[in-house]
């Protein structure tokens, strides 16, 4: 059977062990939260036996069997369309594949000895000459000017570029913001080249990795790297080394550019992107109170985390291929909201709102677990009335926890001073409800949020993240207080009103300061190409003004294509305040034109 085939078994076969694992264990629900049934959950979730909970691995199905068997025994009901599940897909790596080859005129290279094609490359065949344009920049600021395209004619010909800048290593360089690969070659592609080969200054000895990162789309044109010896050899014959290059542009500071006359590449790129299927795991308390029981309190935490770690996983350490159990990351919110479940069904005649809880899948590749499900909601998103996010709250320190999003709505400052009277422990509350982690997917979705967070760690994303380490009593003191906050809310007569609290994105990573900003909060996630809008963040910024729409999909910004996340936020770092620009839109398959003004 094909791989969505072998997925959909896989789910199936999960919900029918779920069923059996119940149907051995008669026991009911406690109305108690207790140190012991936390800790379980803890050992179980974050054994070596998980290897990590990377998304669709046997140790992530093995925690979604788990997560059902348990709901189940509570008394809790599916929640996602008569399932515990909601499947969803993502990328999760990508590969070579198809027929890969390069050739510089009739010298046949190496794939992943003498050159690698990138993951943002395009695939296909493509052949032309080739120039050397330094370090691809085109900068024009007041304060720094610097164009390696000047007076070069790229048209229908390869960029040949050095890797870095002059000022390798200082975060701080008023180059950094244009030295990353990506910024480079959108540099090229604007200027007509037909692709774009990368090589490296001699303090790098190796190839440039095949990896996959969030967010990275096909550009339209090939990207490469070639080794220092194929780089040496291509330069070679115009006077020129590496070395000599590189000394020469950062001595002076200005550019070398030049044609690499009588020299032809020819490649065909054929990259594969790695599909996995996740899933969320969602079950439903229902309120019998016929006033108020289609409103939702939502209880969530991850349950994924970064699996052996290695390069792109997000690991603290990298180079070590070792699993990392992720107890605190975030087997402990995840135990959280066992227990949570656990006594919510017992007080189930009391509730007059309902309760969905929801353990997310795929939260460490970049919130696409909630960004799913806020996407594809299995109850009106306007009837959910809080959003209540545990993310790491098993190693409380200085008897404090922290609450974020408490600006999210004006009960939570009151309700929270409320209940933390004889708890042990200090809150320190915070207002911004944008944050790292599912309750930001929410956020910008105009649902009032809490984060119950009790701090990072040096254990963080490494393998010492074991149970060890939790601190038992501060972890079960915290999911006391989530109780008492998800059983007052499901009871007030009134409902939390959303305030906004802070922007709903996060900075980007790019290092460079806008001037401007579109009012929106871009999808980091979306496989479409272009920008797809996850949220108006500012209700009277630019994009709003204009006519922008959550769900619009960006796709040109002042006549110049946008492919990706990255390309969308390079575009960006060039307006100015006082520029009217035209962008390209697609809204339900339709393609339209409007005026953005800053």
């Amino acid at each position: 059977m094909n791989d969505n085939n072998r997925a959909l078994y896989l789910f199936a076969f999960i919900i029918a062990l779920g069923g059996l694992l119940v149907q051995t264990k008669k026991t009911g629900p406690s109305s108690e939260i207790t140190n012991n049934e936390i800790m379980g959950h803890i050992r179980y979730l974050s054994h070596e036996n998980r290897s990590g909970r990377h998304p669709g691995t046997r140790g992530s199905r093995d925690v979604i069997a788990y997560l059902i068997k348990q709901l189940k025994s509570y008394g809790v009901r599916p929640g996602a369309n008569n399932s515990f599940i909601q499947p969803f897909d993502i990328t999760t790596g990508i590969g070579l594949g198809g027929d890969n080859y390069a050739l510089i005129d009739e010298d046949s290279l190496e794939i992943e000895q003498e050159y690698i094609p990138l993951s943002f490359s395009s695939n296909g065949e493509t052949v032309g000459g080739l120039v050397f344009a330094g370090y691809g920049f085109n900068i024009d600021e007041e304060s720094l000017r610097w164009n390696d395209y000047d007076g070069l004619d790229v048209n229908g010909k390869w960029a040949v570029v050095m890797r870095h800048s002059p000022e390798r290593g200082n975060n701080h360089s008023p180059y950094s913001p244009y030295s990353s690969l990506h910024k480079k070659m959108l540099v090229a592609r604007d200027k007509g080249a037909i692709g774009i080969v990368f090589i490296s200054q001699i303090e790098d000895s190796s190839l440039y990795p095949l990896n996959y990162v969030a967010g990275y789309n096909n550009v339209g044109i090939p990207a490469i790297h070639l080794s220092n010896k194929v780089a040496d050899k291509l330069l070679g014959g115009f006077g020129w080394s590496r070395q000599s290059l590189q000394e020469t542009m950062n001595r002076s500071l200005e550019s070398i550019n030049f044609d690499i006359r009588g020299k032809t590449l020819k490649t065909n790129i054929g990259l594969k992107h790695i599909k996995t299927r996740a899933a969320n795991v969602i079950g439903e308390i229902r309120s019998g109170n016929r006033e108020y029981r289609d409103e939702y309190v939502v209880v969530g935490a991850h349950f994924d985390h970064v699996g052996k770690g290695g390069p792109g996983s997000g690991s603290r350490k990298p180079d070590q291929d070792a699993i990392h159990p992720g107890a605190d990351d975030n087997a402990s919110g995840t135990a959280g909201l066992l227990e949570i479940a656990q006594k919510l069904a017992t007080q189930k005649s009391k509730l007059k709102r309902s309760v969905l809880l929801i353990g997310f899948d795929a939260e460490e590749k970049g919130l696409l677990g909630a960004k799913n499900f806020v996407k594809n909601p299995t109850v009106e998103i306007d009837k959910i009335i809080t959003m209540i996010n545990m993310d790491m709250i098993g190693r409380m320190k200085d008897s404090t926890v922290t609450v974020g999003g408490v600006g999210t709505s004006s009960v939570f400052e009151p309700l929270l001073d409320s209940l933390r009277s004889g708890r042990g422990f200090n809150l320190s509350m915070s207002k911004p409800g944008f944050g790292p982690s599912d309750h930001a997917a929410f956020y910008s979705n105009d649902v009032p949020v809490l984060f119950f967070f009790s701090g990072f760690h040096n254990e963080y994303h490494t393998p010492d993240d074991t149970w060890k380490h939790i601190n038992l009593q501060g972890t079960t003191d915290i999911v006391n207080l989530v109780y008492d906050v998800a059983y007052h809310l499901t009871r007030v007569t009134r409902a939390p009103v959303f305030s906004e609290a802070g922007p709903k994105q996060a900075g980007t990573a790019t290092g460079r300061r806008f001037k401007v900003t579109f009012g929106i909060m871009p999808s980091y996630g979306s496989i479409e190409v272009g920008v797809e809008v996850d949220a108006i963040s500012k209700m009277d910024g630019p994009a709003s003004r204009a006519g922008i729409k959550k769900g619009d999909i960006i796709k040109s910004i002042d006549g110049k294509p946008i492919k990706d996340i990255y390309e969308y936020m390079d575009r960006l770092g060039d307006l100015k305040r006082g520029m009217t620009v035209s962008v390209s839109i697609e809204r339900d398959g339709e393609e339209m034109t409007l005026d953005v003004s800053f």
